[in-house]
């Protein structure tokens, strides 16, 4: 029998709930003004679709897209849109504000979450840490302590024992790399920190912490499926010179391969989020940029072929957890989806055990340093009157996701 093909959609807490109180809730309200005033000095892809980024209040989550009260309506739009899963993750600071003080009320609402979508059939893969911190963590070193996989894991029990009857699928961590580098190494996102050193220390930390995390879980439930979501870049050797092939396997190494071999023991599947192709001529980031997002990131859809390809060697499960781009006016989002699943299906025809496809995001929510404007909802959302509107694109692929069976993801028998 064909292995169940799971197609859905991905949030994240902070982005898209509201009224949270956590390091990030901090950080904005302290760097609202300079970031909105760098935005003001960044040219090179200014146009209206940036406009709000000039304004300090687009840095600042406050409600975000209201998800915290407004859950039910957006579950709704899920099912309408042909999805059969749903990523999310649940907020440490929510449910742990204080250390050692669990919050049942929060607890309670992911467990409505959960219980609304089984109503509706669509099977949730929970997130258990997304880049934000509770305030009390982050004051204690957050993951620079040596001690956080001991926090992180109390955290843990408490939300896998709540939800366990109804949530299958655990993501542990998302894209740790991530993480440290903007986080300990670039210091562009709090609590900014600069420097090789930070980088790795965070890093190895949070192996120790997925590690933790998996026992956890497992021990609680060991048929629970848990990974994490990991973000590859498909790094290309241009015209396979030699120099080109070496910094390749250099990057590839540490950027693509460096923690997915720290735990290849401990995940049962890999989550893949791609965005990025990154292609080296002499040295890195020698793209040609055909096609960019509102970000001006490069829209290279074949790119995914490669990474999942490379991603077979590990011999695990793969479900692509995180996909998609900032489109405002839905110009590319349509073809840009068509495209990668067409990759997709060359994968699996290859042999590639890819097992679902979810896409970024399903609504537009608030893009960390970039605040609001940036927009990668399926569904667009009016900001003044929270107002939600399923974009064309979105209809188009909760068409391909109708007719699957025949045009792009057929299992072979």
């Amino acid at each position: 029998m064909a292995q169940e093909f799971f197609w859905g959609a991905s949030t994240s807490s902070h982005q898209i709930e509201g009224g949270n109180e956590n390091n990030w809730t901090q950080w904005e309200k302290e760097n609202a003004e300079r970031l909105a005033e760098e935005e003001k000095k960044n040219v090179k892809f200014w146009d209206e679709t940036r406009l709000e980024g000039q304004y300090p209040e687009n840095y600042i989550s406050g409600k975000a897209t209201d998800h915290l009260h407004r859950f039910e309506e957006d579950i709704r739009l899920i099912k309408e849109l042909n999805l059969s899963a749903y990523r999310f993750s649940v907020e440490w600071s929510r449910i742990e504000p204080e250390k050692g003080v669990f919050n049942e009320e929060a607890i309670d609402f992911y467990y409505k979450i959960v219980r609304v979508l089984k109503t509706y059939n669509i099977e949730p893969f929970v997130t258990l840490w997304h880049f934000t911190l509770p305030i009390w963590f982050e004051e204690m070193g957050g993951f620079k302590n040596p001690k956080a996989h001991q926090y992180f894991g109390r955290f843990v029990k408490i939300v896998v024992e709540r939800l366990k009857a109804d949530v299958k699928y655990w993501i542990t961590i998302n894209e740790p790399e991530v993480y440290s580098l903007e986080s300990y190494f670039l210091g562009k996102w709090p609590p900014q920190k600069k420097g090789i050193y930070n980088f790795w220390r965070v890093l190895n930390n949070l192996v120790n912490v997925h590690k933790k995390a998996y026992g956890i879980i497992k021990k609680i439930d060991p048929k629970a499926q848990v990974g994490i979501a990991k973000n590859n870049t498909y790094f290309e050797a241009y015209k396979n010179k030699f120099i080109n092939r070496v910094l390749k396997k250099l990057a590839d190494r540490y950027c693509n391969d460096y923690f997915l071999m720290k735990i290849k023991d401990h995940q049962d599947f890999i989550g893949l989020n791609y965005y990025f192709h990154n292609r080296i001529d002499g040295w890195f980031n020698q793209n040609e940029n055909r096609v960019v997002s509102d970000l001006g990131w490069e829209l290279y859809p074949k790119g995914i072929y490669y990474v999942l390809n490379d991603l077979k060697k590990y011999q695990k499960p793969i479900y692509i957890t995180e996909n998609g781009l900032a489109d405002k006016k839905d110009a590319h989002r349509a073809w840009y989806i068509k495209e990668i699943l067409k990759n997709v299906k060359r994968a699996r025809n290859e042999g590639v055990d890819v097992r679902g496809y979810f896409h970024w995001s399903l609504l537009d929510n608030f893009e960390w340093s970039n605040g609001f404007w940036p927009r990668f909802g399926l569904i667009e959302v009016d900001y003044k009157t929270l107002k939600r509107t399923i974009r064309k694109s979105a209809r188009e692929f909760s068409k391909i996701i109708a007719e699957s069976d025949k045009m792009i993801l057929k299992d072979k028998k």
